[in-house]
């Protein structure tokens, strides 16, 4: 247990006070460091110092004259060290990367069959090993591997509990134990619902909200929630199932096995069901039947691409569907009264076109103070989100008191 006390202990607090200071203010003198944190100036330069020789902090030129000598200005390093993103599902998975101070770029995808997962952890790690040889990476330092996941998480300790969408193989796997012994890297993991939440806080609409709800449609549907700037957890870490609100009673059968849940009427594979069921009920002449009839099948972009004609079936069953989704977000904004609440996923392009049903819906069942005061938006991070907020993980736990990440970088500087 540490001792608030200890001196080594109180440094390393210190010192990252300073570096938050500078990722927040930059470019700031160390004298305007002094006045942000409240440290004397001796214990600044210090600091600053020790992060000039780690190659964290980094030197740009001069501040305005106050009177004397024109103050330096510092900032964050970028080059400091990478971080990756991926995003896991059951047939693909998607990754990305960052430096310390710019968005996630680089996003690729892997055809990667995660259904057995000692198979699908090895090969994912050899995608990133040879994502991390290439020659523009060769130099880098890479401090860790952020992994947005479907399912019910025990993020402590890094257990997937149970994951619908990847299958019964994942109950109680330890993804995290697994994917640090074959990179030999520092894992986070989260929700991929909770990690799209991070990411619309960190990179997309909501940098200054910290009070917000990410929605995300796709094969199922769930909800991160950031309540004052920290994701709500729950006691055992399963907040924001909010496909398994009870839509339609004695509706269809959910995976969960309860009846009408939001996500039995509103998922993708919901959608797809119907849609399949009703076949013989559309006209020759909706676009959706003549997708049907050209190749004998369709997809989910089929029935969004569809939607877009009026009085088209596609168009008639999107719509249903957004009342429901409505009343799940008006629950929602009742439950925590966030200031925003992006919709993202697979069925965001959806909801895109229905957002007038959406947000009459809200309106019409959420209590109406809150309501009037919620912003109801598409995220604009789109397919990127999961990967965007697995980066984010690994750097809100980079500017942690008690990381251990920046040893990492201080090696990587001293070679």
């Amino acid at each position: 247990m540490r001792v608030p006390g200890n001196s080594k202990y109180v440094k390393k607090i210190n010192r990252m006070a300073v570096i938050n200071a500078i990722k927040a203010h930059e470019p700031i003198s160390r004298q305007q460091l002094a006045e942000v944190t409240g440290l004397t100036a001796p214990a600044i330069t210090g600091i600053i110092r020790e992060l000039l020789d780690m190659g964290i902090v980094i030197e740009v030129g001069l501040d305005k004259s106050t009177g004397g000598r024109r103050p330096i200005n510092l900032c964050i390093n970028p080059d400091a060290g990478y971080v990756f993103g991926v995003e896991v599902t059951r047939f693909e998975s998607f990754v990305g990367t960052c430096d310390l101070k710019n968005d996630p770029t680089d996003f690729r995808t892997l055809k990667i069959d995660m259904t057995e997962p000692k198979e699908g952890i090895k090969e994912l790690a050899a995608a990133i090993k040879r994502f991390m040889n290439e020659e523009r990476y060769k130099k880098k330092t890479f401090l860790g591997v952020g992994v947005a996941f479907p399912g019910l998480l025990n993020v402590p300790e890094g257990i997937v509990k149970r994951s619908i969408n990847l299958g019964h193989n994942w109950d109680t796997f330890p993804v995290k134990r697994a994917l640090e012994e074959e990179l030999g890297m520092h894992v986070f993991i989260e929700n991929n619902s909770k990690a799209s939440a991070l990411a619309e806080r960190w990179f997309g609409g909501g940098t200054g909200c910290k009070d917000l709800v990410y929605v995300n449609l796709g094969e199922g549907i769930s909800a991160g929630v950031i309540i004052n700037d920290r994701i709500l957890q729950g006691v055992h870490g399963h907040a924001g199932e909010i496909g398994h609100m009870s839509i339609q009673e004695a509706g269809p059968l959910c995976n969960c096995g309860n009846r009408g849940c939001l996500e039995s009427i509103c998922g993708i594979p919901a959608i797809m069901r119907m849609a399949k069921a009703e076949l013989t009920k559309i006209p020759d002449d909706d676009p959706l039947k003549k997708v049907w009839l050209g190749k004998g099948e369709f997809s989910i972009e089929d029935i969004i691409k569809s939607s877009c004609t009026k009085n088209s079936y596609s168009h008639e069953l999107l719509k249903q569907a957004a009342v429901y989704i409505g009343k799940a977000i008006a629950n929602v904004i009742n439950f925590y009264n966030p200031e925003c609440v992006f919709i993202g996923g697979k069925m965001a392009a959806a909801a895109e076109y229905s957002m007038d049903v959406i947000k009459s819906t809200v309106r019409s069942h959420a209590f109406p103070v809150i309501a009037l005061s919620t912003d109801i938006q598409i995220s604009s991070l789109k397919e990127k989100a999961g990967i965007m907020g697995a980066c984010a993980l690994v750097l809100r736990d980079l500017f942690k008191p008690d990381s251990d990440m920046l040893e990492d970088v201080e090696q990587a500087f001293s070679k």
